[in-house]
């Protein structure tokens, strides 16, 4: 469809729900001031400080996230295409000294290079067409100051308000495709390019709470500098794990070893031992970092009772989670693209953080070790498992190994005491290597006895990938024993 033709039945679908300019109209949900009240604080959460800030609010509406962010921003420029809309949010918030009130088609917006330090939008893309939501994210990127962030929420895969509507020009992408969309856009700059890079994506709790309901999905984006070279030939490190190591298919053929929901070593085998070492009760809130497709997040919830946030950088890893959820249906669990090292929580948020095989991907242990001693409660427990190097020098076959993976390795001893540098006590720091060489045997073993089916499912160039991988890693672990696995337990000083 035409741009123009675009702009022309978005126009007539809005005029015919602004004609009172009410919170109903604008949700289109007849239940819009319970659903607002609940996901107003819950949105707030997400996105950054806002003191001393410059707020760009797209798609502003009657202002009901208006008055919020000028409450606290230093300043906000509201913008919505509808008069109606902006002549009442000027009537609810033109009290204020801090807001400027633009009626204007997003997609014509002309404003300064570098003047944002936080641009928000709150359901305005699944009303502009692909290339619009390109272009518009261009402009975006070039209105933001140099590291700061984007937050949007949109509609996803169906409409969500119980509103009647005689035409829904509305498009309901799928999360994926917003995220492709954005990451797609860039600038180039000297020595590198400017782009976005996913610091967090998930579905808003309220609806799930209150309609049952997932697919109001948000994105809080950060506007970073890109060199390729830091990561791997990709844009982002995300995209290097998407687009490699953590394919949909690679994924899947993991799972196929690992047993289903789960691409970790051991399966639900390691997974029930190392869980069992929590004591989790009922209704305690745990943070799987590195979660996956959810495997150890599900068997927390299902047999202990734990509320789990499972949280992974690959798009790849959460997509597949939470088609693995929809067959669960656990509301216990939920699935958060996100990037660890920089993803905010509340303080003393979890009773538990929990990782599996993941922490080797980053360089800066220290700092994500103190940011998970922050997020834990007093007298919070840490349990990680993770793959670690032997002392001293190391093969040249070994080195090009963890390069070309990406790994930071440390040592198990190295890792135990990195912990207790930052805070943590009660420090126990396990060389699993034994164990480790152990499931890696089995699970060759069961690999190579359903190679016609595994060959079935993928291919044998699949099936060759993983058999030749857990001989070398065997090799490595028992052989030249470089490779280590490590396990350990923590608490917080209480």
């Amino acid at each position: 469809m035409a741009a123009d033709e675009t702009r022309h039945d978005m126009t007539q679908f809005w005029e015919s729900h602004s004609k009172d300019a009410t919170l109903q109209e604008m949700m289109l949900d007849s239940n819009a001031e319970l659903l607002c009240k609940e996901e107003i604080p819950e949105i707030l959460e997400l996105i950054p400080s806002l003191e001393g800030k410059t707020v760009l609010e797209l798609g502003s509406g009657i202002g009901r996230f208006t008055s919020v962010l000028a409450d606290k921003a230093k300043q906000v420029t509201a913008v919505d295409f509808m008069q109606k809309f902006v002549d009442k949010n000027k009537e609810l918030n033109g009290h204020r000294g801090n807001v400027e009130f633009l009626c204007a088609d997003v997609t014509k917006l002309d404003l300064p290079e570098g003047k944002y330090d936080l641009v928000f939008s709150n359901w305005l893309f699944m009303y502009l067409g692909d290339e619009e939501v390109r272009a518009v994210a261009e402009k975006i990127l070039s209105w933001l100051k140099d590291g700061c962030y984007f937050f949007f929420r949109e509609s996803c895969f169906h409409q969500s308000g119980d509103k009647k509507r005689e035409a829904n020009p509305t498009k309901y992408r799928d999360p994926a495709t917003y995220s492709n969309l954005f990451k797609s856009v860039s600038v180039p700059v000297p020595d590198g390019t400017n782009l976005f890079e996913v610091i967090l994506s998930k579905s808003i709790q309220t609806y799930v709470k209150l309609k049952d309901n997932s697919n109001q999905v948000c994105w809080l984006m950060h506007k970073m500098h890109s060199n390729t070279a830091a990561a791997f030939g990709h844009k982002t490190f995300q995209d290097f794990l998407d687009n490699q190591q953590y394919s949909r298919n690679g994924i899947l053929r993991y799972e196929m070893i690992f047993g289903r929901h789960f691409v970790s070593t051991g399966g639900l085998e390691t997974t029930e031992e190392f869980v069992k070492m929590l004591d989790l009760k009922p209704g305690q809130r745990v943070l799987d970092v590195g979660a996956g497709i959810g495997g150890s997040a599900f068997h927390m919830a299902e047999k202990y009772g734990a509320h789990v946030l499972a949280v992974d950088l690959s798009e790849n890893m959460i997509g597949i989670g939470l088609e693995r959820a929809n067959e669960i249906r656990d509301k216990r669990v939920q699935f958060e693209v996100a990037d660890a090292t920089k993803r905010e929580y509340p303080p003393e948020s979890f009773d538990v953080v929990y990782s599996r095989d993941t922490i080797l991907h980053i360089a800066d242990k220290e700092t994500l070790f103190r940011r998970l001693l922050s997020f834990l409660k007093p007298g919070g427990k840490l349990l990680i498992s993770d793959y670690c190097c032997s002392d001293g020098d190391h093969s040249e076959n070994f080195q090009k190994y963890v390069a070309q993976r990406g790994y930071h390795l440390l040592t198990p001893t190295e890792y135990g005491k990195l912990l207790e540098k930052v805070g943590f006590v009660n420090v126990r720091a396990e060389d699993r290597t034994d164990h480790f060489i152990d499931v890696l045997q089995r699970e060759l073993k069961r690999t190579e006895s359903i190679k016609d089916d595994f060959i079935k499912k993928f291919s044998e160039e699949d099936y060759n990938y993983i058999v030749e991988g857990w001989k070398v890693k065997i090799a490595r672990c028992s052989g030249t024993g470089e490779q280590r696995w490590g396990l350990f337990y923590a608490e917080k000083p209480q």
